[in-house]
């Protein structure tokens, strides 16, 4: 009985993490596609992006650059490092 009731809550944790995958990869799937729709990349793939950065003047890859790292980093990650001690 002990066994079958470790495996159902495992099972449990097994479908919530595949929700939290499906949820999180949708997320990115907009991000990037409103990132596409904003710079009017046609070709909806790396090498369209690609193209469309070697377009760009340093002001506009900066912007696309902190747009991907807001996005991107993980939570673990987003914290302030300024704070951090130089050598």
């Amino acid at each position: 009985m002990k066994n079958s009731a470790l495996k159902g809550a495992l099972g449990a944790l097994a479908v919530v993490g595949v929700a939290l995958a499906a949820k999180k990869i949708a997320q990115r799937k907009r991000f990037m596609k409103g990132i596409f729709n904003e710079y009017g990349i046609k070709e909806k793939s790396p090498f369209g992006l690609a193209d469309k950065i070697r377009e760009m003047n340093d002001e506009q890859y900066q912007e696309l650059k902190g747009k991907f790292k807001k996005e991107f980093a993980s939570g673990c990650c987003r914290k302030n490092h300024s704070n951090t001690a130089e050598a």
